[in-house]
Formats: C-alpha cells, structure tokens, sequence
C-alpha cells in the first residue's frame, strides 16, 4: 500500500460525521453487478494505528476484507488442530464440517494455523478428503470466492491512497433502477463511489490504473471523477505517469500516447502528438493517451492527452480513462492525472 503522511490522516480524523448522495456500484462475490446511488456517511476506519473517520466525497473504491472475528478464530482453532492430528476418519469427518460452517469468517483462522511454523507436521499420514485444504476450498467456493480477498478492508482515497482496516458497516441500501435494496457486507465484493463535485472552480487529482480504468473495460474500466461540467466550462486536464499495456504486446506509453516497443530504449510520438508543451485542443485519441467524455453514457471517446485544455460541449460528469479498445487485467503501472476547472 501507498504510505499516507500522518499530517494526511491527521487532518481526516479531524472531520465531523455528515452523510452524502453518493453513486456507486457494488461487485458481488456472485459476479452481478449493482449501480444505483446510495446515502453513505462520512467512513469510520479501525485501524492498527486508531480510528479514522473519512470524508465519504474522498473515497473513491472500497475492496470489502473478510474481517476477524475472535470467536470464530477460537472455534476454528480446536478443529484445524484435530484435522492435523487426528487419523480417526470419523473425528476428522466431524472436524471438517464444523469447519466449514464456520463461513469465510473461518479463513484468517486458517491462514494464521498454516503460518505457524509449529503447526506443520511431517508425520501425517492421513489421506482422505477430509482436510483443512478441502475445507477451505469448500468454504471459499460456498461464499464464491474466486479472488484472492484481503483480511482486511481496503480504502481507495482521492483516487491515490490506499489503507486498509476494518469499515464498521453491516449492509448498503441501494436504489436502483430496478427498486431499492438492501446488499449484506458479506456479498460485496468491491464498491465504487462517486459524490458529485460542486459546480465552479477548482482542482482535483486521480489515479488511472492500467490494471482497470482502460476505455475498453466494460466493467468499470471509465473512472468517473465527481466533477460535473456546465455547457461551455472551461477545465484543464494534464497527466503523467507510465502504463503497460499487455493488450499491445506489452509496450509502454505514456498519457501523451508515446509508446516504446519492449526491449526498445526510446519513445515513439503519435501522429496526434502535437508541439512539445502545447495543450491539446482535443481529437481522435491514439492508444495508451488519456481520455475522457461528458456523461457517462456518452459514447464520444475524445482526446486529452498529457495537457489538455478546452470547454465543455455539453453538461454531465466527466469521465476519463486511459484509450485501449482491448482490455488485459495484466497490464501494469499507473497515470496521475489533475483536473482543474474555470467558470
């Protein structure tokens, strides 16, 4: 995780509670998908260093943790010790259920029983199915885990800083489309939030991983920044930064679209590179170049590049990405991207 200055975390903890508008979008560990917006308030975070509450307008993505429970970490114990003892078919058969009915609250038992050294027996000579790797398993595929979850809760803030601990929330209420609905903590998966930026002048800053925010992404690959433009607004974008993209052989480029073949030493501009220095005045986008549009369901793909400045040709929130028709989870590395906005 990215280190926050103290002075960072210091003045977050200084904030009263008060509850926004957001919206957001809830992954589930079943793979749907809800988008809606929901009223969230400013996020208590428990963490190893205290208890921080964050202003809910700077968090822009909330990775759920699995979460300690000391209760079920007590009952796990005694059974994941008779699963690495015992070779009685019928005690471990019991052993194992018990187990898995504990739920995913049981996995940070089990990684802590394999981390210990002492736990590690070479004299078992049990071969059955009734293991604490089968349970596990088990009990990962009951819950729908297909991805590596952290222990802990994991804050995305202003789009840069990560921290993890533990937020105090037991459900989400959601309004969708569809009606509202009440999601339980344990079937999140991911959450992304927006609060809208009051209209005017101002200066915000991003992060644009190569990892999701790729224009190609159908899931969530636009990052939408919160800012909401007016017809005409005049607003700056500039960026900097290096991505990967394994979708393009794994060149590397830059938000102006430079590129460099691997194994190559040097940068190639694109055609729409424009002079050194200038701002870009807009355009059709060349791979790996900063992009946005206004309004998220806008389809009109236009060109910022590393320094853009313009004005708005219509009113909506502005969304940004980074261009690549083909998305790669495998690709790497990050843009930094600031936005200013003039009335």
């Amino acid at each position: 995780m990215k280190k926050i200055l103290v002075s960072f975390l210091a003045c977050y903890s200084l904030f009263s509670y008060s509850q926004k508008q957001a919206d957001v979008s809830l992954e589930l560990l079943d793979g749907n998908i809800l988008k809606g917006t929901a009223m969230v308030n400013d996020v208590e975070l428990v963490t190893a260093y205290g208890k921080l509450v964050i202003p809910v307008s700077k968090i822009s993505h909330i990775e759920v943790g699995i979460g300690r429970d000391a209760a079920v970490a007590e009952k796990a114990k005694s059974h994941l010790k008779i699963l690495a003892t015992s070779n009685i078919e019928d005690t471990r058969k019991g052993a194992y259920a018990d187990l898995v009915k504990l739920g995913i609250k049981a996995i940070p038992a089990i990684n802590d029983f394999y981390n210990d050294p002492k736990n590690i027996s070479e004299e078992s000579t049990y071969t059955g199915e009734f293991t604490i790797d089968n349970a596990l398993s088990e009990i990962k595929s009951s819950a729908n885990l297909t991805h590596e979850a952290p222990m802990e809760d994991i804050l995305t803030m202003d789009n840069n800083y990560t921290m993890g601990g533990t937020y105090t929330f037991t459900k989400m209420d959601i309004k969708t489309e569809y009606g509202s609905l009440s999601v339980p903590k344990e079937k999140i998966k991911s959450i992304d939030v927006s609060v809208a930026v009051e209209p005017g002048k101002g200066e915000f800053s991003y992060k644009l991983t190569g990892a999701k925010n790729i224009s190609g992404n159908t899931s969530g690959g636009w990052l939408k920044t919160g800012v909401t433009l007016k017809s005409g607004q005049r607003f700056t974008i500039t960026a900097n930064g290096e991505v990967t993209l394994a979708s393009l052989s794994n060149s590397k480029y830059k938000p102006d679209g430079s590129s460099k073949a691997e194994g190559a030493t040097d940068y190639t501009k694109p055609y729409n590179s424009g002079e050194e220095g200038e701002y870009s005045t807009g355009g059709y986008p060349t791979y790996g170049q900063v992009v946005y549009k206004i309004g998220e369901a806008s389809t009109e793909t236009l060109k910022a590049g590393a320094k853009f400045s313009g004005t708005a040709k219509t009113s909506g929130v502005l969304m940004i990405a980074i261009y690549e028709t083909v998305f790669n989870a495998n690709n790497k590395g990050a843009y930094n991207v600031k936005v200013s906005l003039g009335k």
